[in-house]
């Protein structure tokens, strides 16, 4: 069954946009609890220490939601090279500009450099709460995630990336956030404006969240 959902063009849209509800919930996720680093620092560690270790979160819902991020961006390179090859002839008096937005013809390197920054992000936080934890089996420290994500700002380069990267995913998720819900068949003349109206919020307040966030420890440090 699983290889008949995947071999078929609806089958492999329906994964699609389904793995796209687990990167938005990440992004979410990531953002509530990012925000209350601006506001608490008290609160931004009892927080991050419960998520650290929680062992449902860590074990069982982490890893389910980076499966799907993971299976988001294949599909999406998988489908961008089979749409390719669906069309060998390059478009020669047709205008793809006037048909279609940029980004929804650049969504494979919009999505690549997004893959680039959530690698980053993991290499930022994800891997030293590994070392610290299984690696260098450390004591629990309920004090030291405030300072590990304000030291990650410091540096004018690595505030830049996070600016751009979610300055891409803003984008990608302006296109992307209305044909998930359409591919899940979520595509009613009466909700279809309320979807759009809510995915443009979405797209817009959470990208801007996060570079409010950066921009916000860099300057305060």
């Amino acid at each position: 069954m699983a290889k008949g959902l995947f071999n078929s063009s609806i089958g492999r849209k329906f994964a699609m946009a389904l793995s796209a509800f687990f990167l938005l919930i990440f992004l979410l996720q990531h953002f509530l609890i990012n925000m209350l680093s601006v506001f608490s620092e008290d609160l931004f560690n009892s927080v991050s220490h419960f998520m650290g270790t929680n062992p449902f979160i860590q074990f069982a819902m982490q890893p389910i939601l980076i499966a799907g991020i993971v299976l988001h961006f294949v599909l999406g390179f998988i489908l961008e090279l089979q749409n390719k090859k669906a069309r060998p002839v390059a478009y020669a008096k047709s205008n793809p500009s006037h048909n279609s937005t940029w980004m929804s013809r650049n969504m494979i390197w919009s999505g690549l450099v997004i893959l680039a920054f959530l690698g980053l992000h993991f290499y930022d936080f994800w891997l030293p709460e590994i070392t610290h934890k299984y690696v260098n089996a450390l004591p629990a420290d309920e004090t030291r995630y405030f300072g590990e994500l304000a030291e990650k700002f410091h540096s004018p380069v690595r505030v830049g990336l996070y600016v751009v990267a979610f300055v891409l995913l803003m984008m990608h998720l302006l296109h992307g956030f209305q044909s998930a819900f359409q591919s899940m068949g979520a595509n009613h003349r009466k909700y279809n404006g309320l979807i759009k109206g809510f995915g443009k919020v979405y797209a817009i307040v959470i990208p801007l969240g996060f570079i409010f966030i950066a921009v916000y420890h860099f300057l305060n440090q």
